[in-house]
């Protein structure tokens, strides 16, 4: 694992899986169908838990322009800047379960933030990289 660094928050706008893990492919093809392909659109996922150890699962894509989400009646979410621990995955899609076991191994950290997201960075067709924020140093 490495330090990797957001410079500045950035919105994303999303379409929420309606359960994880199975609805995560539903969302994503839901995503894509409804905002224009530009080819320079970057893709993402976020996840967190929600009510009854439910895990919620957000399939996201970076906002072109401030108020996209507006015109394709979407939610939005923002990433935040800060430090984030990370590892990318390469061909993922050989094993998709490496995902949540990097992950799982992520969140043992001991200085995550608390109440953080677990964020994967689709750098392109075969090669994931998952995030998770870690916690402010006190100064």
């Amino acid at each position: 694992m490495e330090i990797y660094k957001i410079d500045r928050d950035f919105d994303v706008l999303y379409v929420q899986a309606k359960s994880f893990p199975d609805g995560i492919e539903e969302a994503y093809r839901k995503l894509e169908k409804i905002l224009p392909q530009n080819g320079k659109r970057k893709f993402f996922g976020i996840s967190y838990g929600g009510e009854n150890g439910n895990i919620v699962y957000k399939a996201a894509a970076e906002e072109s322009y401030p108020g996209e989400s507006k015109k394709y009646k979407l939610d939005s979410f923002t990433i935040g800047n800060g430090n984030y621990i990370s590892e990318t995955i390469t061909n993922w899609r050989s094993n998709p379960g490496l995902i949540g076991s990097t992950f799982q191994k992520m969140l043992k950290q001991q200085n995550i933030k608390p109440d953080g997201y677990c964020l994967e960075i689709y750098i392109n067709e075969t090669d994931v990289q998952c995030l998770v924020p870690l916690a402010a140093k006190a100064e």
